[in-house]
């Protein structure tokens, strides 16, 4: 039987590939960080790129309302 897809590769990819876009700089990929944490908040017990994840920190405080849409880019 197949094995199923890691529920939050794709937040997990979309961290890496904002970070190297970004040099590095975590402050650049808060959105994506926070789509990370709030797919680990309901795939933690089956997503293993969830693991070493802090469920209860926030990376937007609360400035942003975060859906599942496309982020917007500011210029």
């Amino acid at each position: 039987m197949p094995k199923r897809k890691d529920p939050c590769q794709d937040c997990s990819c979309r961290i890496q590939s904002c970070l190297q876009a970004n040099k590095y700089q975590e402050s650049k990929c808060l959105y994506e960080l926070e789509q990370m944490r709030l797919c680990c908040v309901k795939w933690h017990e089956e997503s293993m790129c969830c693991s070493g994840i802090n469920l209860e920190r926030t990376y937007l405080d609360g400035k942003t309302c975060v859906k599942e849409t496309k982020h917007k880019k500011t210029k």
